[in-house]
């Protein structure tokens, strides 16, 4: 069985896939050619916003997003502990410090009623993420964050596809982030990412800066980093786009199905506010004794995963140069009861079924 079925979907697009790539091998601009522009209009259009960047990887987008907006050594920004590592990661690597405050216990994105107590003179940024499909409570955040004249950094890794409030994520902040790797709701086969922006200043800023600081040929008033995405890969999500909003709309169904199979069991299924949807990058569950129930669903042929084992304050990298703001007891509890189910577009009930009467039983 797979955790997520790449294989599938890819026989759906290969004759798009194959003509797009002879194009490219035809006309030979295998970096920031036309396929590249054509993409990032057309992700620009889908998330509602005037432009989009597009870069080699989703951490280079948040690492970019971070250098477009002159954060580092000196500053703060606050994010969440329950997320990938590249959220922290890219702070630090500016020279900034993560601030950590604690999740939502239903949502278990970033909880915004303890971002006014993180703020300080220090604080440059907030960076939320939309984690496993489903926006943070973006107004709430965007309303703290203007209050204190902050910028906020959407980390839209997991949750490109979804909406909040009738709005798509990454169209939600002053710059969207996005990854995508292969096993996103949106991915290419290879490494890839975008900024999504209204600001032209910025999203200017954010060209040059993944293309070393280059305004012109030869020309760098900047320093900037090797960050653009290949043809090759623009040519892939142009021809997953084709089948973007129909599998936007399986996701939705399969999860909403887990969860109504799953009702009534020992176990928390995902809380989807009423005014937001999920693309569900993956469908994570509460459950008790967490290694018992995925030795059962390994032994009758599941595999399934656990996002994240090990909270980002709790990590080795990031621990003697993060501040804790608060209790992180959320995080840490979730961190020992998540457990993620296979989730992909093409899902079928029969699969599902199976899934769902053996962690049943072991529940």
């Amino acid at each position: 069985m797979q955790f997520i079925d790449l294989k599938t979907q890819q026989l759906r697009i290969r004759d798009d896939l194959d003509r797009r790539l002879a194009a490219i091998l035809d006309h030979g601009q295998y970096i920031l050619g036309p396929e590249v522009g054509e993409m990032e209009q057309r992700l620009a259009d889908y998330a509602g916003v005037a432009h989009c960047v597009s870069v080699a990887s989703g951490t280079d987008a948040l690492l970019l997003a971070l250098m477009a907006l002159e954060i580092g050594p000196g500053d703060e920004v606050i994010t969440t502990p329950f997320s990938f590592i590249a959220t922290a990661e890219v702070i630090g690597l500016v020279g900034a410090t993560p601030v950590f405050v604690d999740i939502d216990p239903q949502t278990y994105n970033l909880d915004p009623s303890r971002l006014a107590a993180a703020i300080n003179e220090r604080t440059r940024a907030i960076m939320p993420v939309g984690l496993f499909g489903l926006c943070a409570d973006m107004a709430l955040v965007n309303e703290i964050a203007a209050e204190h004249g902050l910028p906020v950094i959407e980390d839209g890794a997991q949750s490109f596809g979804a909406t909040y409030q009738g709005r798509r994520s990454c169209g939600l902040s002053t710059i969207g982030c996005t990854s995508f790797f292969p096993a996103k709701p949106l991915g290419c086969y290879g490494d890839g990412g975008a900024c999504f922006t209204n600001d032209e200043a910025l999203a200017t800023r954010l060209r040059e800066l993944r293309n070393h600081g280059q305004d012109a040929p030869y020309h760098h008033p900047r320093l900037g980093i090797n960050g653009r995405m290949d043809g090759m890969q623009a040519a892939v999500i142009l021809s997953k786009l084709e089948i973007f909003d129909e599998e936007v709309e399986d996701r939705a169904r399969i999860g909403a199905r887990y969860s109504t199979l799953l009702a009534d069991h020992d176990c928390m299924t995902p809380y989807i506010p009423s005014d937001c949807t999920s693309v569900y990058a993956q469908y994570t569950l509460q459950v008790n004794d967490r290694e018992r129930v995925r030795e059962a669903l390994q032994q009758a042929g599941i595999p399934s995963a656990v996002y994240y084992p090990i909270t980002l304050d709790r990590q080795p990298a990031l621990r003697d140069i993060c501040r804790v703001d608060g209790s992180l007891e959320v995080a840490h509890a979730l961190a020992e009861r998540v457990v993620s189910l296979p989730m992909h577009p093409y899902l079928d009930e029969e699969t599902q079924d199976h899934i769902v009467d053996v962690l049943r039983q072991a529940l």
